[in-house]
C-alpha cells in the first residue's frame, strides 16, 4: 500500500491484524441473531483525501459494444459517403478487428438524430427518454480503449488491464471504502440477456477481486427467479438454529485464525455472516410492492421479469440500503449484422429505464451522490461489415455519466468527420476510472497495492489523468 496514505506495513501484516478484528465482530453478532444485523463492511482508507461528490457508482455496462454512429455521435458526413470507399488516409496501418485486409466500406449511421437539452445536443431519435434528461447527462464522444475484441476489452473496462486477474473496479472501490450495507455485499451484479444482437458471454472473472482480498469481490444476483441459490432455511430448521450452526463454524475458522496468519479466513468469517443476513435482506430487497404503479410506470418494468428496466429498479432499491458499487450488464449490443433493426430494439429495452433512473435518484435527492456511467466494451467501425453491420473498434466510443459532480448537458471532446477515431479531448480508460475515483474522494495515483513488485493501481502503472472538464 502507498505509504504517503497507510502506515509503513506489509498488506498482509495488516490485514491479517485489522481482520481478525472484524471477524471478531462478525462472530459476535452471529452470537445473537435477534439483532437482525452485521456491521457494514469497512474500506481501508479511513479519511479520504479529496472531497466525496460520489457515495456510490452505479456502472450500466452495455455488453457487446454500442456503435456510437447509432446513439450518441452524429456523422452526417459519413452519411453523405455511404457506399463510397472508406479514404485511406484514415485507416492505412491501423488494427481493424474482423476487417483488417478487406475492401472497407463507409457505412451511414442507420437512424436520424434529434436535439435535445437546452443545449440542443443531438442523438439518436431512437433515445428520446435519455434525450428527455440530457441537461443531467456528460456526453463523452471521445473515449477511447486498449482492446479490439470482447472479453479483453471487458476486462480492460473493468479492470484497467487486459490481463486476467486483476481486481475488478468494483471491487477497488469497496477495498477503498467499504460499503454502508450491513446486510448485502457491497458490490453487486446483476445481468440482462436483451434481444437483437449476438448473445456474448459475460464471464463472473469481470467482477473478481483479483489480488484484492476475496470478500471484495462482486456478489451476482440472479434477476429472475431465486435472486441466490439455496437463500432459504432448509426444511425443519430454525433462524436460530442455523444462527448456532454458524456460530460453531466461524468459531472454529477463528481458532483457524490466530494460528495462521492468512486473511482469507477473516473473509471466510464475514461471508458466513453475510449469508446469513442475506436470508432476511434479499427477499425484502426484490419486494417491490411498495414502489407504487407509479414507479414501476416510470421504469417501465414488470418486477422479476428479468428486464434491464427491473435491474435499473432494484439498483436504485440498492443504492438506497448502501451498496457501495452496483454493476448492471445489459447484453447483445454486438451487431456484426443487421445493425440498423438491432439497435431499434435495444432502444426500446434501455431507453425509458435509464430515464427513470436518472430521474428517480435526482427526486429523492440522490442523484448528488450517485456517479451513473453509460459505457460499453468498444465502439464500432464506420465501415460496414457484411453490408448490414459494424466492426469492432477501439479508436472511438461514445459513453455517458450523470450525477455526484458530473456538469450536465455538456458534450466533452469530439470524433473526426467519419467517426473513425477521436481527435478532440481524447479519454482512456484509465482516464476515466481515475476520474471515477476522484469523485469518490480517492487520489487515483496513490491509491496502490503492491503486486509483483509493483504498485498496481486502477488507474494503471502509467497513470490516467482525471477528466477535470467533465465535473462541477
Amino acid at each position: 500500500m502507498n505509504t504517503s496514505c497507510f502506515s509503513p506495513q506489509s498488506r498482509r501484516a495488516f490485514l491479517g491484524s485489522t481482520t481478525r478484528g472484524l471477524g471478531a465482530v462478525a462472530l459476535a453478532s452471529l452470537a445473537t441473531p435477534s439483532l437482525g444485523h452485521a456491521a457494514a463492511m469497512p474500506g481501508v482508507l479511513g479519511k479520504l483525501p479529496l472531497p466525496q461528490k460520489a457515495k456510490r457508482v452505479i456502472w450500466l455496462s452495455m455488453a457487446g459494444g454500442p456503435s456510437h454512429l447509432e446513439t450518441f455521435d452524429p456523422k452526417p458526413k459519413l452519411a453523405e459517403m455511404h457506399g463510397q470507399a472508406m479514404p485511406e488516409s484514415f485507416t492505412k496501418g491501423q488494427q481493424l478487428a474482423q476487417l483488417q485486409g478487406q475492401k472497407l466500406i463507409c457505412f451511414g449511421p442507420q437512424h436520424e438524430f434529434q436535439k435535445f437539452g437546452k443545449n440542443q445536443t443531438e442523438i439518436c431519435g431512437l433515445f428520446p427518454q435519455i434525450g428527455s434528461v440530457l441537461d443531467d447527462i456528460c456526453l463523452v464522444r471521445s473515449m477511447t480503449t486498449d482492446a479490439i475484441n470482447h472479453d479483453p476489452a471487458h476486462m480492460f473496462m473493468n479492470t484497467g488491464s487486459q490481463i486476467a486477474g486483476r481486481p475488478s473496479m468494483g471491487s477497488w472501490v469497496t477495498y477503498g471504502l467499504g460499503s454502508e450495507a450491513a446486510n448485502l455485499p457491497g458490490f453487486v451484479v446483476l445481468t440482462s440477456l436483451g434481444k437483437g444482437g449476438q448473445n456474448q458471454p459475460i464471464a463472473a472473472r469481470q467482477w473478481s477481486s483479483g489480488f484484492l482480498p476475496s470478500r471484495y469481490q462482486g456478489v451476482q444476483l440472479r434477476s429472475k427467479g431465486d435472486p441466490v441459490l439455496y437463500l432459504g432455511s432448509p426444511a425443519g430448521v430454525s433462524m436460530e438454529q442455523q444462527g448456532s450452526d454458524v456460530d460453531a463454524i466461524n468459531a472454529l475458522n477463528r481458532n483457524h485464525a490466530s494460528l495462521v496468519n492468512d486473511p482469507e479466513i477473516a473473509t471466510r468469517i464475514a461471508q458466513y455472516e453475510m449469508a446469513f443476513q442475506m436470508q432476511a435482506s434479499v427477499p425484502d430487497l426484490m419486494d417491490v410492492s411498495a414502489e407504487g404503479a407509479k414507479t414501476l410506470e416510470l421504469y417501465g418494468c414488470v418486477p422479476g421479469d428479468g428486464s434491464f428496466a427491473a435491474n435499473c429498479l432494484l439498483a436504485r432499491r440498492l443504492a438506497e440500503r448502501g451498496v457501495r458499487f452496483i454493476q448492471l450488464y445489459h447484453r447483445d449490443w454486438d451487431h456484426h449484422g443487421g445493425i440498423k433493426d438491432g439497435v431499434a430494439i435495444k432502444a426500446q429495452e434501455v431507453d425509458r429505464a435509464c430515464m427513470a433512473l436518472v430521474s428517480d435518484l435526482k427526486q429523492r435527492g440522490m442523484l448528488e451522490s450517485t456517479l451513473i456511467v453509460w459505457a460499453g466494451e468498444f465502439g464500432r467501425t464506420p465501415m460496414s461489415q457484411g453490408g448490414s453491420g459494424r466492426d469492432h473498434h477501439n479508436k472511438a466510443m461514445s459513453i455517458w455519466l450523470s450525477g455526484a459532480g458530473v456538469r450536465g448537458g455538456q458534450v466533452y471532446g469530439a470524433t473526426d468527420e467519419l467517426g473513425y477515431a477521436a481527435t478532440e479531448n481524447v479519454a482512456t480508460v484509465h482516464d476515466l476510472h481515475a476520474t471515477m475515483l476522484h469523485q469518490l474522494g480517492i487520489q487515483h495515483d496513490a491509491f496502490t497495492v503492491k503486486f509483483q513488485g509493483l504498485d498496481a493501481k486502477l488507474s494503471g502503472v502509467e497513470g490516467g489523468k482525471v477528466l477535470k472538464d467533465l465535473l462541477v
